[in-house]
């Protein structure tokens, strides 16, 4: 691929993130902006999200914001729909939304309730908005999907089992997707971030973020732009024969 020097990656791409009104979601769905696409950002903290598309849009960003609720199929559903026809269609879809503060306890105080929440929002909903936002990934004839894990499944992190086996589960269904949505090529990727310095990382305790710094090829902290290029890559036209990986980036804490 021969691309200009003033050429952007994403120029005219279509994407909705999930989880973007914060955190990792705002960062990816602001860097894909910035590399010439045109962003959705969905998330059940709708105020919050129209707000950040306000603000990004006042720095020249093309960001727009629907609602969301990962735990509602019919919500899903409708939100698909919205930034399908909010941005014309769809080329890019990025699975951020998650349920992530779930530490500090270990298997024996988790609650089942707690167990079904995640894996409602963190795998299913994974599974239901790209099953959502297939017809539409597969009519741009260059269908991306995303789907944001985490390194804590490759090293077993402790006190987090519900987080570890939601993101466990994503990399596995990662795999199946990419070879049923391969036909109709789309392509289908994971990306597992290490412990990245973010709002939703706050509650970590210092020991954790001490170990991910010391035990890194790479020592010092995570930040967010280490993780939004590699999502900018997998939407790209350059990851257009890359599918059912996982990406881990974590600085090489975890090597596999």
């Amino acid at each position: 691929m021969n691309l200009p020097a003033s050429s952007k990656l994403l120029d005219g791409h279509r994407v909705l993130v999930t989880g973007g009104a914060r955190g990792l979601g705002l960062e990816f769905a602001r860097f894909i902006a910035a590399q010439g696409g045109r962003v959705v950002i969905a998330d059940v903290l709708h105020e919050q999200a129209e707000q950040a598309a306000a603000d990004a849009r006042a720095q020249g960003l093309d960001l727009q914001a629907v609602p969301v609720d990962l735990s509602d199929p019919a919500s899903i559903e409708a939100c698909a729909r919205a930034a399908s026809e909010a941005l014309g269609g769809l080329d890019g879809l990025v699975n951020n939304g998650a349920i992530t503060n779930t530490g500090g306890r270990s298997m024996h105080e988790l609650e089942t309730e707690v167990w079904d929440r995640v894996m409602n929002v963190n795998v299913r909903g994974t599974w239901l908005m790209t099953r959502a936002c297939a017809a539409a990934l597969k009519a741009s004839g260059r269908g991306s999907v995303v789907n944001l894990s985490s390194d804590t499944p490759l090293w077993g992190a402790p006190n987090l089992m519900a987080y570890v086996a939601s993101k466990g589960a994503v990399i596995a269904m990662t795999r199946s997707l990419a070879r049923e949505l391969g036909p109709d090529g789309i392509t289908v990727n994971a990306i597992a971030p290490g412990l990245t310095l973010v709002e939703a990382t706050q509650y970590v305790p210092e020991h954790r973020h001490r170990l991910y710094v010391e035990q890194r090829a790479l020592q010092r902290d995570q930040v967010p732009d280490d993780v939004s290029g590699v999502v900018v890559f997998a939407l790209s036209g350059l990851a257009r024969f890359v599918t059912g990986q996982l990406l881990a980036v974590n600085g090489g804490f975890v090597m596999h």
